[in-house]
């Protein structure tokens, strides 16, 4: 049953719908169809139909809190999807969230470091560089000299957060009760998927070990400048960085003004994208232009390290096989995979599903990425996946959004790159890496210091069990009444197997002495005397080798 808070909360979303000139979402739905004529009386439609549609959507979205503020920012890159204006409109919740009061911000850094800021920070702007859905950032210059920016928490967000995560486990907990398709969606386990995100995001201490790791990972690389963090600096509710100097990359006049190669920068983005999801296992998931800067050089420049994705090695190796497989347009491993993975049922058949695959991406290759819609090509995929009952792997919904995000960068950047060919090289030199004789001298590599520890063990362990074995100390306990009927089936096995041996040796030495020529022992039947015991003895082991029916 729906709480109190969370009624009152809905109410709030359906006022907040009304106040920006919305109410057509509300009055949209079956139950109130009929009285829709009445918001053309409502005072309020009379304030709000010279706003233009699109402010009044990123306003909304603004005043429903950080939830609603994110999936503006996802829809933002989306450009696709969604008409000019309001695309445009909402690309402005990246990082032109409404601040929060510059007092506010005082106080919070005072209260965690327990001092001044005079203390802190030789100097720290009023003004903020950047606001978001929960934080801001405000630039500063430490004691020492160096440039830095400040990111502090929003106050209050944590209680803010929790109520609308409780919202939305509401709703999805009615939808696995009464909507058919939930046990495939599985939404409770998407929302525990995006509550942790969020709750991660509230900690910025983890976010700056995030920040640590992703500059340790690109440290020899050119690719990508990942500022450093003065971790004296850090708390859980504060965090200061190095300040990075780069040109938005959604600027693209700006790119174009610094001789940047739009061409080059798009396919060093898949470059990125791909090294951290699969070299790595650790990739920034929360792309949007908003946190993405270019240096004059061409280098990409990330910040915002809040929402960071990694992959079990199961999924990752059955990811990497898939997109190769895709690139190859080899469907029917696709399906394959699919069902190997669990992600659709066992027993589904594997040539429907590889032709319900074909007709899904066919139409996609050979084309440049802007005449390739992602969004449509996923509507299309789950639409398949509804007739196999593939069942939502939630643990990739992070690495779809960025895929997403990725694919928004790109078509912006550079609208004819080709996604397909500059994927597949690096996913076949990847899962080289992963088989084969590269991956088995990788693997041993990474074993010898093991092997080396225990090498010196071997010796002494080995002359102590065979020490044991010749005293007649050496045994095994069976303690499980099945082991012990499993080893007597095997003594008796064991003991048919020898007596079968046996019995075929004699047969055989019988068979030789009688086809001897001019031996002369005693004759039966025209036959040696010793063809004849061996025989017997033959005879004797046969029997005793046939299986005992008890």
């Amino acid at each position: 049953m729906i709480r109190p808070g969370q009624l009152l909360r809905l109410l709030h979303i359906s006022w907040v719908l009304v106040r920006h000139g919305l109410d057509e979402v509300i009055l949209a739905t079956h139950l109130f169809r009929p009285v829709r004529f009445l918001r053309y009386l409502a005072p309020w439609h009379r304030l709000t139909r010279n706003i233009p549609r699109a402010v009044r959507i990123r306003r909304a979205l603004e005043d429903l809190g950080p939830i609603f503020v994110k999936f503006g920012q996802i829809l933002s890159t989306r450009q696709d999807l969604l008409p000019d204006d309001i695309a445009a409109e909402l690309a402005k919740l990246q990082d032109r969230v409404a601040p929060f009061p510059s007092q506010r911000a005082r106080q919070t850094i005072e209260a965690a470091f327990q001092k001044p800021i005079t203390e802190i920070f030789h100097s720290c702007d009023e003004e903020p560089l950047a606001s978001a859905s929960v934080a801001q950032v405000h630039a500063a210059t430490l004691k020492s000299g160096e440039d830095v920016v400040v990111k502090i928490l929003r106050p209050g967000i944590e209680k803010v957060i929790r109520r609308d995560v409780s919202l939305l486990y509401y709703i999805a907990g009615l939808a696995e009760k009464y909507w058919r398709e939930a046990r495939r969606l599985r939404p409770r386990e998407v929302v525990g998927e995006f509550e942790k995100t969020l709750y991660d995001e509230l900690d910025l201490l983890r976010e700056a070990a995030n920040a640590s790791q992703l500059r340790r990972n690109f440290a020899s690389s050119g690719l990508l400048h990942v500022p450093e963090v003065y971790w004296p600096y850090c708390r859980r509710n504060v965090m200061v960085m190095e300040r990075i100097y780069g040109i938005p990359v959604n600027d693209l006049a700006a790119l174009r003004q610094a001789g940047v190669d739009l061409k080059t920068l798009s396919e060093r983005g898949v470059e990125i994208f791909f090294t951290q999801v699969f070299r790595h296992n650790f990739f920034h998931a929360d792309m949007h232009p908003g946190n993405i800067f270019v240096a004059p050089s061409g280098q990409y420049m990330a910040v915002d390290f809040g929402i960071m994705g990694t992959l079990s090695p199961e999924d990752q190796r059955y990811l990497a096989e898939n997109f190769l497989a895709f690139f190859r347009r080899d469907y029917h491993r696709v399906a394959e995979l699919h069902v190997e993975s669990e992600w659709v049922p066992q027993g589904t058949r594997i040539d429907e599903f590889e032709a319900a695959i074909r007709s899904v991406c066919e139409p996609i290759f050979e084309r440049p990425l802007k005449e390739i819609s992602f969004g449509q090509l996923l509507l299309r995929l789950f639409q398949t996946a509804r007739r196999f009952n593939m069942v939502i792997q939630p643990q990739l919904v992070l690495l779809q959004k960025t895929l997403l995000n990725i694919e928004g960068l790109g078509r912006q950047l550079y609208p004819d790159l080709d996604l397909w060919q500059t994927a597949k090289p690096f996913l076949e030199r990847w899962m080289s890496e992963q088989v084969g004789a590269r991956a088995f001298a990788g693997r041993l590599r990474r074993s010898l210091p093991d092997w080396s520890e225990r090498l010196p063990e071997i010796p002494a362990l080995l002359h102590r069990t065979l020490q044991q074995g010749a005293q007649g100390r050496l045994r095994v306990q069976w303690e499980s009444r099945e082991l012990e009927k499993l080893r007597k089936q095997l003594r008796q096995s064991n003991q048919r197997t020898l007596s079968a041996i046996l019995g075929s040796a004699f047969l055989i030495s019988a068979a030789l002495i009688y086809g001897l020529d001019g031996f002369t022992p005693t004759m039966i039947g025209g036959a040696p005397l010793l063809s004849w015991i061996l025989a017997a003895l033959a005879a004797f082991f046969f029997v005793a080798a046939w299986p005992d029916d008890s």
